[in-house]
């Protein structure tokens, strides 16, 4: 047995510390004696798809004996650390919790703890987890490595190797603890995860703290630049589950869904599940839909199916036009039926080539798309290089497990419905989204306390304009003042609807909307006069009659802009007609200004506590 030395985890609590110092000689015996004997116990806890309730796999904890002071991993971690012992204890600790994750046969990943000090051991047997989930009929595809984040990683081009390694050999690699103590930005720029958690400190009472709802947002919106999947730690209310899961977060862990547990439940009971049809981006289903839709079954096969089976399934099938190679639950190739065909009527095809594996003849490349992916992020990937993607098939995952195909042919055609569905809901001028959505949006956004400020544009002078001028050059305007609007918008998270006539609305939820909307003013001041004739331009607006048949000059047409903001604040209970008001009443105060303006109203709604 090695001697002891002192502590290396900074982040240990000092009173662990002197426990461990004080105690040594009794630590020493119980880690010996858990070690030896195998006295670990698997505990395992759900990981959640936000978007239907769905476990998609779980964490494995692990604990020490009840009656001895390391049960808790805390004390029983730290004691491996003092003893030198970790790479023995991690070791057990993946044999144990891949064990009774296969005895349990719980469905999903099984997500093992990592800690960075343990890839750097040089003791650390190699190939110890593949042989380990061998042993136990695991495939490492259905493993996620998570990086803890207990230790300062200082080696990152060692650990980002190790991470590699894991990658090629099938498994998904996460990391623990975003925002914490060493897990930050650049590690997540460094090692390029699969999944980020976001620490649990984050998640407590965000329905109560816009801040930490604005960071969270922040955080998904690099987290879908990058292709990451997120999971939010420490879910432990309703109203926190509610609001992560309208932040966009995948995935979802915590006491409100289940506490670790030696015997974890295999799906979550259906009363504390939000229902995604709801509450899940509602204002986004006038407009889009997820890939899920378009799901087919059809026959699969596995890879070591020889090439004469397939050809057979094919002349039995004539309305089989392709064949998806699935093992174990996880697509591998694809194959396609004239290629297939074109091999086995070859001369000696069957003969040949036919008692043959059909690993040599599948594309082993084929589109698999996640079931959540929108309709037209799934368009864009297909046409951007439709050569990668051969026939009229794709493969459609959840959670990398197969689900079934969809076809091309059958994703163009929804598109064309929606695009049908989406113009009744359209302003015919600007094709912008019209008061429906408008309304569903704000609404979406006040259920779920989210800030927002919503801003009026209505134009200045714009009648006298189009009576002087026609409605074709009107129409000009509106379309100039649309396309700018569109421009100052992040699509990402900002939402822009055309009212009626000349008013229009922009919904942002970018930080920086009072930049947006002066580029707004500026760009449509430099723009509209265009738009003039110019003897017009030169005399700075056109005389016309008003109302009451008096001749009067009009200055050239501006944009006048009212805002309000909605804090996120759960004691205000704003409804959608409220802020349509607020709004309203801030653009009002800004025409009373002449020229291109922005008025903020800072009252707040009349039904606040």
């Amino acid at each position: 047995m090695s001697s002891l030395h002192r502590l290396e985890n900074p982040s240990a609590e000092p009173a662990l510390q002197h426990t461990l110092d004080s105690e040594q000689g009794s630590f020493v015996t119980w880690l010996d004696n858990i070690i030896t004997h195998r006295r670990l116990t698997p505990w395992f806890q759900p990981i959640v798809d936000l978007a239907d309730g769905k476990i998609i796999g779980y964490e494995a904890l692990v604990r020490g004996p009840s009656n001895s002071p390391l049960h808790s991993p805390a004390n029983l971690f730290n004691a491996a650390i003092h003893c030198d012992r970790l790479t023995e204890l991690e070791m057990l600790c993946r044999d144990v919790n891949i064990e009774f994750f296969s005895r349990l046969k719980l469905p999903g990943k099984l997500f093992l703890n990592v800690s960075p000090k343990a890839l750097l051991e040089p003791n650390f047997p190699h190939g110890f987890t593949r042989q380990t989930l061998a042993h136990y009929g695991m495939d490492p595809r259905n493993v996620v490595i998570e990086l803890t984040e207990n230790f300062p990683i200082l080696d990152i081009e060692t650990i980002r190797s190790a991470l590699n390694h894991y990658r090629q050999e099938g498994f998904k690699v996460a990391l623990d603890d975003l925002g914490s103590a060493y897990a930050g930005l650049r590690l997540w720029s460094e090692l390029k995860p699969d999944l980020v958690k976001f620490d649990k400190y984050f998640i407590q009472s965000i329905n109560r703290d816009k801040h930490k709802k604005q960071l969270i947002q922040s955080l998904q919106e690099i987290a879908k630049c990058v292709d990451c999947r997120t999971i939010a730690e420490g879910i432990e209310t309703l109203e926190e589950y509610y609001v992560v899961q309208a932040l966009g977060v995948t995935y979802g862990q915590g006491y409100y869904f289940s506490r670790p547990s030696p015997s974890p439940p295999q799906q979550l009971p259906s009363n504390i599940v939000l229902n995604h049809e709801t509450n899940q981006q509602n204002h986004f289903k006038w407009r889009t839909e997820s890939v899920s839709g378009l799901i087919k079954t059809v026959p699969t096969t596995c890879s070591s199916t020889t090439l004469n089976t397939v050809g057979d399934l094919f002349e039995n099938m004539p309305e089989l036009l392709a064949l998806p190679v699935v093992d174990e639950g996880q697509p591998v190739g694809m194959l396609h039926r004239h290629e297939v065909m074109n091999i086995l009527a070859s001369r000696y095809g069957r003969d040949l080539r036919g008692n043959n594996s059909i690993r040599e003849f599948m594309n082993i490349s084929p589109l698999c798309i996640e079931k959540d992916v929108p309709i037209e992020k799934l368009s864009e990937i297909i046409t951007k290089d439709d050569s990668k993607y051969q026939g009229n098939y794709f493969i459609i995952t959840d959670n990398d497990s197969y689900l079934g195909v969809g076809m091309v042919t059958d994703l163009l055609k929804r598109i064309t419905e929606l695009q049908i569905r989406n113009a009744r809901y359209a302003n015919p001028l600007t094709l912008l989204p019209g008061n429906v959505p408008i309304n569903e949006h704000l609404e979406h956004l006040l259920e779920n306390y989210l800030p927002f400020t919503a801003c009026y544009f209505d134009l200045d002078n714009f009648k006298p304009f189009n009576d002087l001028y026609g409605y074709s050059r009107g129409d000009m305007v509106i379309r100039l003042l649309g396309t700018i609007l569109q421009s100052a918008c992040n699509p990402q998270c900002d939402f822009i609807g055309h009212i009626g006539g000349d008013d229009f609305m922009i919904i942002f939820r970018s930080q920086d909307w009072k930049q947006r909307c002066k580029m707004i003013l500026a760009r449509f001041e430099e723009e509209v006069i265009e738009l003039f004739d110019e003897e017009d331009r030169k005399q700075g607006g056109i005389t016309s009659t008003d109302r009451t048949g008096q001749t009067t000059f009009y200055a050239i047409t501006s944009v006048s802009i009212g805002a309000t903001s909605f804090d996120g604040d759960t004691n205000h209970c704003c409804s959608q007609h409220e802020i349509a008001l607020l709004a309203s009443e801030a653009k009002k105060i800004a025409k009373k200004t002449a020229g291109n303006t922005l008025f903020i109203n800072r009252r707040k709604c009349s039904c606040g506590s």
